[in-house]
């Protein structure tokens, strides 16, 4: 399955056209999660697994990752 098929498949499925941005700036983070030992990765984990059945797309930042 190529891409154009799978984001038109996820957007019908969850009937959404939303991309949600994982701009994840480390000095933004909640600290119950800056404590952690990899922040930006549970920070983008618990992003997705609240959103994950209303949008069809994330795209990472990678400004944020360098």
């Amino acid at each position: 399955m190529n891409f154009q098929s799978k984001i038109s498949e996820i957007s019908t499925e969850n009937n959404s056209l939303l991309c949600i941005g994982l701009d994840s700036d480390i000095n933004k983070i909640p600290f119950h999660i800056k404590g952690t030992d990899n922040p930006q990765y549970n920070f983008n984990k618990a992003i997705i697994e609240a959103t994950h059945d209303l949008v069809c797309a994330y795209k990472p930042n990678s400004a944020f990752y360098e």
